[in-house]
Parts: structure tokens; sequence; C-alpha cells
């Protein structure tokens, strides 16, 4: 949306923004100048919910949302039908008992009644406020409409609930409840009544609620006694009548001495095995299998004697085979290795055999021994281990039995304690719990402040965004293209140009430039015209093109004077402009002058042209015949070429884009093409397919928007 297109087209309708409110306030001075004045008065509930020096336990924390949650139980009560029609009937009562006194005024309904009739409405009245009913339309099926008179009066639960204002400021203890009527008696009234019903009400129904609960509890607590004591004589009697005190007690210390001789057992067989392995090692050694203990073996003792053989052998070899060096080598072969063998043996024989023999043996005496002494203690230890056995898988079954008496028993008892603590905190509920008091009574005050202003400035502020509103939507709603911003948004293409509607005689653009009585409208038109050449300038000098098509997608948009003044403009340039139109200029002959006489059908027969000063005019043919009927495509770029050569600019008034098949013809032959669009025209929907097409065309510069209304900047 265009800000600036919208804030125009609201300064054109400004006599109604202006009007509009006028009216609205005008009406609304009328409607409220006689209105009475209002009173309100205010009273306070305190509820003791976040006041401290009303809470017995002073230092508990405060849990807010239950707090808050509590409030809004209290305020939604206050609206609660009956309490309302509690108040109503307080109200006609009051009226009806002490008419001298009455708030208002006694409407139709309770004039139309006799002296009698009055007392009959204020007996029925007495008797639904003392049962607290509730006031529906059933009760007009009387003789007496009950419902009607106190609506009549305007004591009916519809005014009260949208009158009454019930808040409550966050952080505080009080519920405010206020009013505002006419009389300042009847709003100090309505509040306190309200307040006193509602608290009468409130408290009755909450220890009602209470007496039930402790009621229920009360009932529920002895059933859970009797439960938790005859659970509780069960397990007494078991235990007695089996002999078992304290059954628990009694089994760990059985358990506890199995698993000590169990301890016991194990170990003086984990004796027993480690000895017997100790044996088995002291055997092993004792067999020779430590060479410490048992000395150079057989076989190393062999092994030097065969050397001693092989050696004497080598040495008879040596000798007999006449000294050989073989023989040689090899009786220091075995020098060397039975010299080893002799080192070796010594190494191994450091320590005496024999005594570590002896040693070994008493050791495992010793061991022999205490395996023995083991053995014995496992008889013992078997015998000690089947007596608490026994002991202990008599308890078992008892054990079972019991856990069962004793979980009964248990949950009896937590049942019991439960019910207890819920009874005892309804009873402290009951005593201590919430009390709402009227801390501050409501009292007749003063005439409130007179809202006649600010109903004026709400009804004038109002009525003007509503105007403002409908103006907007009225905007919206219209299609109509008024801006260069809007046709570029609409056509999705560029505007490069806009001119101001021109009033006079459209065709006279010599008296347009020369404007010898200083017409604003002129001097605008003038200066967007120049802006408009420039622009086109610029886009036929980048490739020197020189024939300008302008078209638009309708007749009668002022296409052809879009072209008369383009030509007149640039003949003021000192171009040499040749202007192909449908129509015959109206001003005669002149310098910069629109001249008449040529053909532009007989030039492309004849070839003849005659130049004027600068601007020269040919007439299209009126019969509006096709342009490819004439001549061939061939002959008529021939004959345009020719006016390129003659001419600087050649602009061609084509027709509007609804003769598609004229206007197609003559587009074949332009370089450049812009289209002009009429200022408060819309583009509809069998438009867009011509706005497409003439996007399309290579040369298209854009679009200029045409009577355009502006209003003269300069003063």
């Amino acid at each position: 949306m265009d800000i600036k297109s919208f804030l125009k087209y609201i300064y054109k309708y400004k006599w109604v923004v202006i009007i509009v409110p006028i009216i609205a306030v005008s009406i609304t001075y009328y409607l409220v100048k006689n209105l009475p004045s209002q009173y309100s008065s205010e009273v306070q509930i305190a509820t003791g919910l976040l006041d401290p020096s009303k809470q017995v336990i002073s230092d508990q924390n405060v849990d807010f949302f239950k707090v808050n949650q509590q409030f809004n139980s209290i305020m939604e009560k206050l609206k609660l039908k009956k309490i309302i029609n509690i108040l109503s009937y307080n109200l006609i009562l009051h009226d009806l008992e002490q008419p001298k006194e009455a708030f208002r005024k006694y409407s139709p309904n309770i004039d139309s009644l006799n002296q009698q009739d009055r007392q009959e409405v204020i007996r029925l009245f007495k008797e639904k406020l003392l049962n607290k009913s509730i006031l529906t339309l059933s009760d007009n099926k009387g003789k007496y409409k009950l419902y009607d008179i106190v609506a009549s009066m305007g004591y009916g639960e519809d005014g009260f609930k949208k009158d009454i204002e019930i808040t409550h400021a966050d952080n505080s203890d009080f519920i405010s409840l206020k009013y505002e009527s006419e009389n300042p008696d009847l709003s100090a009234y309505v509040v306190n009544t309200l307040a006193a019903e509602f608290i009468s009400y409130y408290s009755a129904d909450v220890n009602y609620n209470q007496n039930n609960s402790i009621v229920l509890l009360d009932s529920l607590l002895k059933r859970k006694e009797v439960v938790m004591n005859a659970k509780n004589e069960a397990l007494s009697n078991f235990k007695r009548t089996k002999g078992v005190l304290n059954l628990e007690g009694q089994s760990g210390a059985v358990y506890a001495q199995i698993s000590q001789n169990e301890a016991m057992r194990a170990d003086a067989i984990k004796l027993i095995q480690s000895n017997l392995g100790g044996i088995a090692a002291i055997d092993n050694k004792l067999r020779g299998g430590d060479p410490v203990f048992s000395g150079s073996s057989r076989s190393d003792n062999m092994e030097i004697i065969n050397l001693k053989k092989q050696l004497e052998i080598a040495n008879n070899r040596w000798v007999d085979g006449g000294f050989k060096a073989s023989d040689q080598k090899r009786i220091d072969s075995l020098n060397r290795i039975m010299a080893a063998k002799g080192v070796l043996n010594a190494e191994e024989n450091v320590l005496d055999p024999k005594a570590s023999k002896q040693g070994l043996i008493q050791q495992k005496l010793a061991l022999e021994i205490a395996i023995q002494q083991a053995k014995s203690s496992l008889g013992s230890l078997d015998a000690e281990l089947r007596s608490l056995r026994g002991k202990y898988n008599s308890m078992v079954p008892y054990d079972a039995d019991i856990q069962n008496f004793q979980r009964e028993a248990d949950l009896a008892t937590k049942d019991y304690m439960a019910a207890l603590d819920r009874y005892n905190g309804t009873r402290t509920e009951q005593n201590m719990g919430l009390r709402l008091q009227i801390d501050q009574m409501g009292l007749p005050g003063n005439a409130e402040p007179s809202k006649t202003n600010l109903y004026l400035a709400g009804a004038g502020f109002s009525s003007l965004i509503l105007t403002i509103g409908c103006l907007f939507l009225f905007f919206i709603m219209n299609q109509s293209i008024t801006t260069g911003n809007q046709l570029e948004l609409a056509t999705k293409s560029k505007t490069i140009g806009v001119l101001n509607r021109i009033t006079s005689d459209e065709r006279n653009m010599r008296n347009i430039w020369d404007d010898k009585e200083d017409n604003k409208n002129y001097e605008i038109f003038r200066d967007l015209l120049r802006s408009f050449r420039f622009e086109i300038s610029a886009g036929m000098d980048l490739d020197n093109s020189k024939i300008l098509g302008i078209t638009s997608l309708t007749a009668e948009v002022g296409k052809t004077f879009v072209a008369y003044s383009l030509a007149y403009a640039f003949a003021m340039t000192g171009k040499k402009v040749l202007l192909i139109a449908d129509e015959l200029p109206v001003v005669k002959p002149d310098t910069k002058g629109l001249t008449t006489g040529q053909n532009f059908q007989t030039f492309l027969i004849k070839r003849e042209i005659h130049t004027e000063d600068l601007i020269t005019v040919m007439n299209k043919n009126i019969a509006r015949n096709s342009l490819l009927e004439l001549q061939n495509i061939k002959t008529l770029k021939a004959g345009f070429e020719v006016l390129r050569e003659e001419f600087d600019l050649i602009i061609i008034d084509i027709n509007s884009l609804h003769d598609i098949n004229l206007a197609k013809e003559w587009l074949l032959f332009t370089e450049k093409n812009i289209a002009v669009f009429q200022s408060g025209c819309s583009i509809h929907d069998n438009d867009k397919q011509f706005v497409n097409y003439i996007k399309k065309q290579p040369g298209f510069l854009g679009w200029v928007l045409n009577k355009v209304e502006i209003v003269s900047r300069r003063s």
C-alpha cells in the first residue's frame, strides 16, 4: 500500500473526516448533557489469607498459588446468582417497606399495586429471602410478577453483575466491592448489604461443609480404630500361644551362631587343604625334584664320565694319527666342556643337601599333626551346626505368620493415624480457619467527576477512527491508479513520466509553452514534460534509436495529446521531428508549430515528403486499414529508412492495445516504445494480457501516467 496515496485520498475527502466527528460529538453531547450525577461507594472485605496477625502459625510459608486460587474462588462466589438475588430482595423490600426512604422512584409495576397487593408482595419477597431461593422467570407465573417487579426497579441480576466492580489488588489481603449509582445512599447500601450477606452465606456454607466433613471423618476414624485394635490383638495372641515373645531377636541370635560355626568349619577345611598342599611340596623336594636339596644329579655325573672317556679316545687318536691339528682341536673342545661342567656342579652344591632334607622332614611331621587336629574339630563343628539348624528351622513357620500379623497391624495403625491427622486438621481449620469480615464499610460519597468530556472525547476519537477506517477500506477496495508507484506495482514495470491534466485546448501546444497568463498548471506540465523528455532521450541514445512508438491500453486516455506534446518538446531542443498521428492538428503552421497536409499512405507510394521548420506531421490512414495491406514489410521498412535519414526523431501515435491487430503491425517498425495510462483508471483482468505483451517488446521503455490531478506547490 502506498502511504502517500492514502494520505492524498484522505485529503481529498477531508470534509468527511471533519464533519463526521463533529456530528458524533454533537449527538453525544445531546444525549449525555442531562445525565444525573453518579455516586460511588466501596467496601473492603478482609480475608486473613495474607495478614500474619490473623494466622495462628505466623511462621508458615505462604503458597501464593493456592492463596490466589482462594481469592479467585471468593470473588467468583460473590457473583453467584443466589448472592445477587439476596441483594435484590433486600433492596426491593427496603423500597416497599419504606416508601419515603426508597432509593428510586416506584416503577409502574409497583404503582399499579394497591396496599393489600404490596403487603402480599412484601410477604413473598421475605419468604424468598428467608429461604435464600433463586429469582427466575417462573416467578412471573403467579398473580404477582416478582421477576418483573425487581427488574423494573433496576435491581435485577444483569445490572448488578455489570455495575458492581469486584477487585483484589496484588499481595493485598482485601477484596474490594465498588458500586456506582445516581443515589449515594443506594451505592452504600448495595456494597454493604452485598458484603454482609455474602459473609453470612460464605461462613454458613463453609461451616456446613466442615461439619459434614468432621462427621464423616469421625465415623471413618472409629472404624479404623476398631480394625487397628483387632489386628494388634491377633498379633499378641499368636505370640502368646506359640511361646515366642521376640521371634525376630531369637531367630537372629541362632542364625548368627550358625554363621559363626560355618565360618569356623570353613577355616578348618582351608587349614587342612593348605597343610596337604605343603606336605605334597615337601615330598616333591625330598624325591629329588629340587636340585638345592638333592645336590648334583646322577645325570650330571654320568655326563662328566662320558666326557672323560671321549677325551681319552681323542688323545689316543691324536697320538696314533700322527698329531693331526683336527684331533688337537677336538681335545681342546672336550677340555673346555669338562671345565664348564665342573664349575656348574660346584655352584649347585653350595648348601648341604642332608641338612636341608632333615628340616623338610620335621616340617612335614608338624603339618601332618595340624591336619589331624583340624579333622578332629570338624566333627564337633558339624554336630553343633546340625543342632543350630534344627532350632532355626523350627522358627521359620512362625516367622512367616508373625510377619503377616505384624504387617496387617502396621497397616491398620497407619490408616488410623492418617484418619486421625485429617480429623484433627479439619477440627483445627474449623476453629481457626478463614474468617471473612468487613474491614471498611461503604459510605455515601461525593458525586463522581462528570464524564461528559470523556464521553465527548471518546465519541470524537472513535468516530474519527471509524471514518478513517472506512476511508481506508474504500481506498483498499478502490483499484484505480493515481500515482506512478501504483502504476509500477500494477504493471511490474517502470514508470518513466507523469503528466498533469490540462483543461484548456489540448492541441494548442504553443499557448502551453508561451504561457503569457502565467498559468501554474501549464508550468507544472512543462516541467513534467521536460523530465519525461529526458528519460526518453536517455533510452533512445543508448543505441541511436530514432523511431518512438506511443501506445496505450485503451482509447481516450490522452495518447495523441502526449504524442503532440512530446514532438513539440523535442522540437524545442532543436531536433527535426516527424509525427505520424491519427488526427489533424487545429493550430496554424508557425515556427516550431504543427503543420498539416501530408499523408503517410501517400508517402509510401510516392516516396515524397515536404519537411517543415522542425516538426512535420503525417496523418495515418483514417479508414484504419491494416498497414500490411497497404504495402509489404520490405517496402515499409524501406520507407522508414528514408524517414530515418531525413529526421532526427520519428514519433508514431500507435493505436491502443485493444486494437491489437493494428498495434502489432506498427510495433514491427518502432525501435523504442512507451505506453500511456490515464490517472484514475484501473487495470482489469482482460487488460493484463496487453500489459504483458507491451512489456515483452524489446524496445519498451516504460509507462507514462497522464491526466494526474496535481495541486501546485508554488504560491
